[in-house]
This record gives structure tokens, C-alpha cells and sequence, in this order.
């Protein structure tokens, strides 16, 4: 008795599954496509905090000194 063969799979689902990989590639791309957008159109909800330095500024002490 083999335990831990492969089912054989009817020639219905081999149509099917091809189908459900190509929606979900679809799908995971439309998603990654949306978020890339939303990403660059939409503002922040609240502006940033006043004890934060802005992005991009360095530290004083980080400052190559004279």
C-alpha cells in the first residue's frame, strides 16, 4: 500500500487551477498597483510631530565639526 503518492488529478481541475493561479497573479498585482497609487496621492492624515525632526535634516551632533 503506498501512503505518500500524488492523487491523481482528473483533467477538470488541471483548467481550473491555471485559471485560479492567473486570477490570483491578477489580483496581487491590482492590489500592489492601488496601494503604489494611494501611496503617492494621498496626505497624511495629521502633520508630523513638533518634537520630530523633519525628514532628511541630520542631527547637530551627527555634523562634521570646523
Amino acid at each position: 500500500m503506498a501512503r505518500h503518492r500524488k492523487p491523481t488529478s482528473t483533467p477538470l481541475a488541471v483548467p481550473t487551477l491555471r485559471v485560479r493561479r492567473r486570477l490570483a497573479a491578477g489580483l496581487v498585482g491590482a492590489s500592489a498597483l492601488a496601494a503604489t497609487a494611494l501611496t503617492a496621492t494621498v496626505n497624511p492624515a495629521a502633520p508630523p510631530a513638533p518634537d520630530r525632526s523633519p525628514s532628511g535634516a541630520t542631527l547637530p551632533s551627527a555634523q562634521a565639526a570646523p
